[in-house]
């Protein structure tokens, strides 16, 4: 159980944020969900380059057109 501060605000619970790995200054929606609920949802970054985030490293792929209709007609 939490308490809503003066300025509105709530803590997260230390096993919560644990279980999560919520760390500071990320960010979370707050829903309503009815007139007793609060849905409160880790709002998840997308990465533009995902694949640099696997390998560790950007690649730049530059294939011809015409390789690419060779390989289409195999």
């Amino acid at each position: 159980m939490v308490k809503i501060t003066e300025k509105f605000q709530v803590t997260i619970p230390e096993e919560v944020r644990r279980q999560l790995g919520l760390k500071p200054g990320e960010e979370v929606e707050v829903r309503a969900v009815s007139d007793n609920e609060i849905l409160i949802k880790r709002k998840i970054k997308k990465m533009k380059d995902p694949l640099s985030v696997l390998i560790g490293e950007q690649i730049e792929l530059e294939i011809d057109p015409e390789k690419v209709d060779e390989i289409a007609e195999r």
